[in-house]
């Protein structure tokens, strides 16, 4: 059995069927993680929500920052911005049946037995892995049991440091902030989510990436993650990082992660970028 993690597909189908054509991928024998993000921006995102959601236990995938934004404007509680792409998968015959699946798609992945950690985005500094577990827990059973209230107040970049004591809506907002949005953080470990720039070019000379904090309470398992397009492919002794911006005209990356150090698995986009 493979196991493979892939990128970042953003509506994307015709290249995720490329890519797992490449990998050869069996869903009798292989495993897939997907690390979110599986639709907007691309053209087909009912198309990609049908053929991960048929593959059944073959598939896991996390909730990224656009999953979480179609399922708010699906259920009434924000608005399509400029550059979605969302109008034929909000209008498909199936669109009830995929909203509650993705519903159901938890924040964090881990395999212990491996010792790896899936997910989005990324983890505050301050976040022990089991913190960062407990609070995905405590998000996703909200998100299952009353989506509603939970889309009602979860915008917004504030608070941008961890306190244990935070609760409800503020709580579940630093744990998706974290989980869906975090590339930078500052010294003093607050999450500085307006800066997306790539490494080495930062808005402050303050932030570095998230996975460079100086004595980050989540050091253990490796951390599988994407969200990242202007990083690249990523990889070192701690993260891999697999979104390589096939929706903006750049590529979608596979990586197999029960082979040591694998070379990554990609395909290119299959639309000229500025349709992207």
């Amino acid at each position: 059995m493979a196991l493979f993690a892939i990128g970042d597909v953003q509506g994307c189908d015709r290249e995720l069927a490329a890519l797992l054509d490449r990998l050869e991928f069996s869903p009798e024998r292989d495993r897939l993680w997907f690390v979110g993000d599986l639709v907007n921006r691309g053209p087909d995102s009912a198309g990609v929500l049908r053929r991960i959601r048929e593959l059944g236990d073959a598939a896991i995938t996390v909730l990224g920052n656009h999953d979480l934004h179609f399922l708010a404007i699906a259920l009434g509680r924000a608005r399509e911005r400029g550059g979605d792409t969302l109008q034929a998968l909000l209008g498909a015959r199936d669109c009830a049946s995929l909203v509650d699946w993705l519903l159901c798609r938890p924040l964090l992945h881990r395999d212990a037995e491996r010792d790896l950690l899936l997910l989005h985005a990324g983890l505050a500094p301050q976040w022990t892995i089991a913190v960062a577990t407990s609070c995905a827990r405590e998000f996703e059973r909200a998100l299952q049991s009353a989506p509603e209230r939970v889309f009602a107040d979860l915008y917004g970049d504030g608070p941008d440091r961890w306190a244990p004591e935070l609760e409800g809506a503020a709580r579940w907002r630093f744990t998706v902030n974290c989980l869906t949005r975090l590339r930078y953080v500052d010294a003093r470990g607050r999450l500085a989510l307006r800066d997306k720039g790539a490494p080495g070019i930062p808005r402050s000379a303050a932030h570095i990436p998230w996975f460079e904090a100086q004595d980050a309470a989540w050091h253990g398992p490796r951390i599988i993650f994407g969200h990242w397009s202007t990083l690249g492919f990523f990889r070192n002794a701690r993260v891999i990082g697999l979104d390589t911006g096939c929706v903006w005209g750049g590529r979608l990356t596979a990586l197999r992660l029960d082979v040591d150090e694998a070379a990554p698995v990609s395909v290119g986009c299959a639309r000229p970028p500025d349709r992207a």
